[in-house]
């Protein structure tokens, strides 16, 4: 039986721009290892594997060398793809059960807004920093380190967009990637960001969600402010709208499905 798999461009509103991840629909469970291969064989950031269960969705996500726990992107991927396939009603909430828990999707308007847990930064830097800025070749205003990424501020948005980082050291540390920030120099945005993550097979990641439930309480607690408006200042560049709501991140933005198709094997 073919199974249907699509590629959408998450956190874009046109074709080609923000970040493209798989959506595979399965009938039933399947093996980890041949949802690994499928990963491969897309070759994006991430490819999610959904399955109907209970009240919502069995929701999992594999880039093209491991398994994640949390993944934004493809999770805004994976409801856009329900709501358009009409799989879920427009006014129906998607439930989604994960390796970080319950996480659900809404329609609001022409966005696709997402609760994920926050992840707030850790007091204390890691014992490795001194590699992370020597791999970026920037100086830090700030150096932290959350559940599993580093936090990195730097001066200000040009050098977050001129860093050339050296991949085999950042693949090297205990982490699953480094996220870089600063101030927005565009009036539009709040800050913008960079996400690394050569350690789980992805160099730099085009729009990160998951990396937004880091960034969020942390220029929420710097700017004193709930609410924030980011660019990822990739080659393909995304917008994210985000709220800081307690213990939880709303994160929203567009999707564009550009490839529909089956995988026969």
């Amino acid at each position: 039986m073919a199974i249907p798999i699509f590629q959408v461009d998450a956190f874009a509103e046109e074709p080609f721009k923000g970040n493209p991840a798989g959506v595979c629909l399965l009938a039933a469970p399947a093996d980890a290892a041949w949802m690994q291969n499928v990963a491969a064989e897309m070759n994006v950031a991430e490819t999610a594997f959904t399955l109907a269960e209970g009240d919502g969705f069995r929701l999992r996500w594999f880039t093209p060398k491991v398994e994640v726990k949390l993944c934004g992107h493809a999770t805004l991927a994976t409801a856009h793809i329900l709501y358009e396939r009409g799989i879920l009603a427009p006014d129906r909430e998607a439930r989604f059960q994960t390796l970080s828990g319950l996480l659900t999707a809404r329609r609001d308007g022409g966005l696709i807004e997402l609760d994920f847990p926050a992840r707030p930064p850790l007091p204390k830097p890691p014992e490795w920093a001194d590699a992370v800025v020597g791999a970026l070749g920037i100086k830090p205003v700030y150096i932290g380190m959350s559940a599993e990424d580093v936090l990195f501020e730097a001066a200000d948005e040009e050098a977050v967009r001129s860093i050339k980082p050296d991949f085999a050291t950042l693949r090297s540390l205990p982490a699953r990637g480094v996220i870089v920030t600063s101030r927005s120099s565009d009036k539009r945005f709040d800050f913008v960001s960079r996400f690394f993550a050569p350690a789980v097979g992805v160099d730099e990641d085009p729009v990160t969600g998951s990396s937004h439930t880091v960034l969020v309480p942390y220029w929420a607690k710097r700017l004193g402010r709930t609410s924030f408006t980011a660019s990822q200042a990739s080659a393909r560049g995304g917008v994210l709208y985000l709220r800081l709501e307690g213990d939880r991140v709303r994160i929203a933005g567009s999707a564009v499905t550009v490839i529909r198709g089956e995988i026969l094997v």
